[in-house]
């Protein structure tokens, strides 16, 4: 990256030729005679690296170091000093130089040391900005987090995203279980392949074999065509099954045997295919009374629930509303095409009060009806639903 550096030297010829070199490359050059001349010039100009001789008469430059690492804070600097003086140069890195370049130099010692530095300088800033990202709760692939609870159900998803194990993820509605899914398939080996989500209780019974296994032509009335199955259309990556405990026991019988023996038969066929696709699942039912009940197989649920996530409410994630507010509002501003508005300190008083019983889905809803009805930048108690 070509930016804004910084020479301080008092050698007239060596400023001349550094700024000639850098500027050749794209960079602006400031220049300064001495150390004090320097240190204003950091100050007001915004250098994002500075280039100082360590011998300058008045303040030299050990003493101009350790003033910048006061004075700018994060620019980093590069000593440049005579052969012979090594010592002087190990003193300066102690003092906080990022590195040190020993004179007479070239062209391309003087050009590796700096984007070195500069390399250097991005990636730390690269750290801090994930590091401060997790540390204040941000985002994990959608999902906003800074209780503990939260933060757990997150770290644990993660870790079982390398392994092939089924996995179940529990929670209300609304708490943004296929979000959680989306992130242990996107940090999984599996993400350069589909994701495929499908809603067990949105398909009609009489087509749920032919939804989940396709079918082949003529199997019944009005299969003109071959239809790949969502097993299938999942090849290679991860198939969601949301609200899985809505599945009728016939087609649970099926997918037991899927998940066994890892072969689909379409409706028609006479021959099994092999299917290589990663099932997770997910549910706000208690899959455990609808197994005392006779609703739903243990068999199953112990092939599903090999590992279980499960979402807290939204009521028990403390300080998550307030984070989940800004970025949801973030979102859907930026997808209008409005400023992001400011939450008036009574509508987010009233906004934690709230039970949340939809959870996240709920408040996206109301945040998007605030947006719309927000006057003058900023969402106040009457933009909000009687229910909040």
């Amino acid at each position: 990256m070509s930016g804004h550096v910084l020479v301080i030297d008092d050698d007239a010829g060596l400023r001349g030729s550094t700024t000639l070199i850098l500027e050749d490359e794209g960079y602006r050059v400031t220049v300064a005679v001495d150390g004090q001349e320097g240190l204003r010039k950091a100050a007001g100009g915004s250098p994002d690296l500075i280039l100082v001789d360590v011998r300058m008469p008045g303040m030299d430059g050990l003493e101009v170091t350790r003033r910048l690492g006061k004075e700018v804070p994060g620019v980093p600097v590069v000593v440049m000093t005579a052969y012979g003086s090594l010592d002087l140069a190990v003193e300066a890195v102690q003092a906080g130089a990022a590195d040190y370049l020993p004179k007479p130099f070239g062209a391309e010692q003087l050009l590796l040391v700096v984007r070195k530095v500069e390399e250097q300088a991005a990636l730390r800033a690269e750290v801090g900005r994930l590091r401060g990202e997790v540390e204040a709760g941000r985002r994990y692939a959608g999902l906003v987090a800074e209780s503990p609870g939260m933060q757990r159900v997150l770290e644990m998803a993660r870790k079982v995203a390398q392994h092939p194990t089924s996995v179940l993820v529990e929670g209300e509605t609304g708490t943004g279980k296929e979000v959680l899914a989306r992130l242990v398939h996107t940090e999984s080996p599996r993400a350069a392949g589909p994701f495929v989500p499908v809603n067990c209780g949105a398909i009609p019974a009489q087509l749920m074999e032919s939804e989940f296994f396709g079918h082949v032509r003529g199997a019944f009335t009005g299969a003109e065509r071959d239809r790949t199955g969502l097993f299938e259309s999942a090849r290679g990556g991860t198939l969601f099954l949301d609200e899985v405990g809505e599945l009728p026991e016939a087609l649970q019988v099926k997918l037991l045997r899927v998940l066994q023996e890892r072969v689909v038969r379409p409706v028609g066929a006479a021959e099994e295919r092999e299917v290589d696709v990663r099932v997770l699942a997910a549910t706000n039912r208690d899959l455990e009374v609808e197994i005392r009940e006779g609703r739903f197989r243990q068999d199953l649920y112990y092939r599903l629930a090999v590992l279980k996530l499960e979402l807290p409410p939204l009521r028990e994630r403390g300080g998550d509303l307030v984070l989940l507010a800004r970025h949801l509002l973030e979102r859907h501003a930026g997808r209008m095409g409005i400023p992001v508005p400011a939450l008036d300190g009574d509508a987010m008083e009233r906004l934690q009060g709230h039970a949340w019983p939809g959870n996240v889905r709920e408040l996206e809803n109301v945040l998007e009806r605030a947006l719309v009805l927000a006057e003058g930048g900023r969402i106040q108690v009457r933009d909000l639903p009687p229910e909040v």
